[in-house]
């Protein structure tokens, strides 16, 4: 496959795909969990069955007029969500549903005041910075010896961006699930994130190493870069897709018989993992190509 006559195509499908997912973010907004903006998190199980999702969510209404989110977990288990809550409250929360339902179990209740969550949003935004920016430095520290006709530091850049379109995806859906089923983003759809930045990297990584290693066999001859690009993603092609395959049908595995609560931090994996495969096919490399020929041109 001429990945590079091809580039345009490709990298139109990730602009539209990029786009869509900014649109997502900005026009919908992200629903932050508990965890990073503050409040209480109790998880219930009703023994006598009879409840759902719907029925618990009105009968704490009635008590304390303030909204909460109730989701679905396993075994008659819900997971409730709310604003901070005292005490007081919460006896009065466990009397209004052991009246309605019968015997409640709690599992856990747990609050996280409104600075640690602010603390702990702070804190996740720059890991993903941090991360983003160190792995760039990386590479074009790791590509220094290879200096023509690619500039190290293009390397770096090119990842840059790579990693950028990687999470954009995920983070968009996750915008689009936050509107439709109120789908809140918490702290391990951080994790997520740098997960799929982690195995992202390393596939960029290894079909950049056959470009250079490549452009060093051939120094001292006229080679043509459109051609040392093509032959790299080839040799590294069938390996990607085959290290991706085999982690995508356990993600995809754990989707349909995982704990419900794992649901959409390992959706959000999935999803990274296959366009950060993508991307470093049909990305990377492309990005490269466009922009030393854009620097030949301008040199010239």
């Amino acid at each position: 496959m001429d990945v590079i006559a091809k580039r345009n195509i490709f990298l139109g499908f990730s602009g539209i795909i990029v786009i869509l997912s900014l649109t997502a973010i900005f026009v919908f907004g992200m629903k932050p969990g508990i965890d990073l903006i503050g409040g209480t998190q109790w998880d219930i199980a009703v023994k006598n069955g009879g409840a759902s999702e719907s029925a618990i969510k009105e009968v704490m209404l009635g008590v304390s007029g303030r909204e909460v989110t109730v989701k679905t977990a396993n075994d008659g288990t819900y997971l409730v969500r709310m604003l901070d809550t005292d005490e007081e409250l919460h006896q009065k929360y466990f009397a209004a549903l052991t009246s309605k339902f019968g015997e409640i179990e709690e599992k856990s209740f747990s609050s996280i005041g409104p600075a640690i969550g602010s603390e702990l949003r702070t804190k996740a935004i720059w890991a993903i910075i941090l991360v983003l920016f160190g792995i760039s430095l990386y590479i074009a520290f790791a590509f220094r010896k290879v200096s023509r006709p690619i500039q190290s530091w293009k390397y770096g850049v090119s990842t840059l961006i790579t990693l950028f379109h990687d999470v954009i995806i995920p983070a968009g859906l996750l915008a689009v699930l936050g509107k439709i089923k109120g789908v809140e983003i918490d702290t391990n759809f951080i994790v997520a994130l740098l997960v799929v930045m982690g195995f992202s990297v390393h596939d960029t990584i290894v079909v950049f190493d056959r470009i250079r290693e490549n452009i060093l066999l051939s120094r001292g001859k006229n080679i043509n870069l459109k051609d040392v690009i093509n032959f790299s993603i080839k040799e590294t092609m069938v390996r990607s897709i085959n290290t991706s395959f085999t982690l995508v049908l356990v993600l995809f595995s754990m989707l349909l018989f995982g704990p419900v609560p794992l649901f959409y931090f390992v959706l959000t994996i999935m999803v990274g993992t296959i366009f950060g495969t993508y991307s470093s096919i049909f990305v990377a490399s492309p990005l490269l190509f466009i922009w030393e020929r854009w620097s030949a041109k301008k040199s010239t």
